[in-house]
């Protein structure tokens, strides 16, 4: 029940994302009083209602709790509570838009990591010429070693490779250049083993405007530059949205044009909205856990539903656990 906005946005968007998927039910924790008065504002269908199933959790992991005091204190949450039902295999995937980094730690402790897997890896496709690439590590870990970013280019492919039905995904490092001479120690040093690798469809280093050209398929990075790179390309995608629809409002003469470019206008908009692109999973986890932006309305959260959803059903992470025992064997 995290996020910016309470549980009215989640509520709605399960009650969407319910309609749309006939074969699913969905587990929604929180203050049971207060999600049974929003789902009654809501009125949806008694049928419709039905599939949704009101857990009762009596804490809530704030965003200013740290994620060391959300493991010691918080397992009356409804974080904690909804991985829990992912362990026990009450539940499939678990949603949330709360704290990062206590899902992260959470999940970690409830969930486990793979064999051959150190941490989890956050990770979204973001918009390219191409269609889409797979961006990680975008916040879970702020310094990461070069065996860790290792493997989260192994994750990363197998992810890409299930999810495109594509066999040999591209995989490039997040660098300051493409020389092997640029970039820190511990990236210099995920490059040569990613070389030395037969495994892998490793390309070498990229630069930032990479990530949206469509020559690679996947971009590995640590942590704390995935988060900055994500939140700058949000920034950039809402700020020319913006400056376009000035520029078509600005006078008479723009709105008969702006009227003219509309269906090409709504296009872009509709490929580069970040509304659309809601939705990081964590790989690396025994279970499927997928990140909402705090600040996403319903319709953003039905995104990060989906998301989970076609997890699932793709078993990714049974496959990726796969990946890693042919590799660690």
């Amino acid at each position: 029940m995290g996020g910016d906005f309470g549980p009215q946005p989640v509520l709605d968007a399960a009650l969407q994302t319910a309609a749309h998927n006939s074969n699913i039910q969905l587990l929604v924790i929180g203050n049971r009083d207060l999600l049974e008065a929003q789902l009654q504002d809501l009125s949806p269908p008694s049928a419709l209602a039905s599939r949704l199933k009101l857990l009762h959790a009596p804490d809530v992991v704030s965003m200013e709790d740290r994620p060391s005091s959300a493991l010691r204190h918080k397992r009356e949450s409804s974080m904690w509570k909804a991985l829990e039902l992912v362990k026990t295999g009450e539940a499939d995937a678990c949603v949330s838009a709360g704290n990062t980094g206590a899902l992260m730690v959470l999940g970690r402790h409830l969930l486990k990591t793979f064999p051959g897997v150190d941490r989890p890896a956050i990770c979204k496709p973001v918009p390219s010429s191409q269609g889409h690439c797979y961006l990680l590590d975008l916040g879970a870990n702020i310094n990461s070693t070069a065996e860790q970013l290792v493997q989260f280019a192994f994750m990363g492919s197998v992810l890409a490779a299930v999810t495109d039905n594509n066999p040999a995904p591209s995989v490039g490092l997040l660098n300051i250049g493409e020389e092997n001479t640029k970039g820190i120690e511990q990236v210099r040093e995920a490059s040569r083993l990613l070389s030395a690798s037969n495994k892998i469809n490793y390309v070498g280093f990229v630069e930032g405007d990479d990530i949206y050209t469509g020559d690679v398929d996947v971009v590995v990075c640590d942590g704390f530059v995935g988060n900055i790179a994500l939140k700058v390309s949000e920034g950039a995608a809402k700020f020319l949205a913006a400056n376009v629809r000035d520029v078509f409002t600005s006078s008479l003469y723009a709105r008969f044009a702006g009227w003219i470019a509309g269906p090409v206008v709504n296009q872009w908009r509709a490929k580069f909205d970040p509304v659309r692109h809601n939705g990081a999973c964590f790989l690396g986890l025994q279970g499927t856990v997928v990140k909402s932006h705090g600040g996403a309305d319903s319709r953003g959260f039905c995104f990060a539903l989906q998301m989970a959803i076609e997890q699932v059903d793709k078993q990714i992470p049974k496959k990726i656990s796969g990946r890693f025992q042919e590799l660690f064997a």
